[in-house]
C-alpha cells in the first residue's frame, strides 16, 4: 500500500522547487502554525506548489488549497484530499 501523504519535508523541498524558498524541514516543522507570509511564502508559491502536487497525484486540490494560512493548514487540506481519494 502507497501512504499519500504529504510531509513537511516534501513540502519544504516543494517550497523550493516551485517559489524558490529555502526552507529548512526542522524550521518548517518548527513554524508549522505560523502564517506562510512569515517563511517568505506568498499565494503565488502557494498556487505553484498546488500545482506540483496537482501534478504528483494526478487530482485535483479544493480551490482554498491555495488560500491556507499555514503549513499545518495546507498540509492537512491537502493530506486529508489525498486519503479521500486514495
Amino acid at each position: 500500500m502507497i501512504t499519500t501523504e504529504v510531509t513537511v519535508d516534501e513540502l519544504a523541498a516543494l517550497m523550493k522547487k516551485a517559489a524558490g524558498i529555502t526552507v529548512d524541514p526542522l524550521e518548517l516543522a518548527q513554524s508549522f502554525d505560523a502564517p506562510f507570509g512569515t517563511l517568505g511564502l506568498d499565494s503565488l508559491g502557494l498556487l505553484g506548489i498546488v500545482g506540483e502536487l496537482e501534478n504528483r497525484y494526478s487530482r485535483p486540490l479544493p480551490p482554498d488549497a491555495e488560500r491556507c494560512k499555514t503549513p499545518r493548514e495546507f498540509l492537512d487540506l491537502v493530506n486529508d484530499t489525498l486519503k479521500a481519494g486514495a
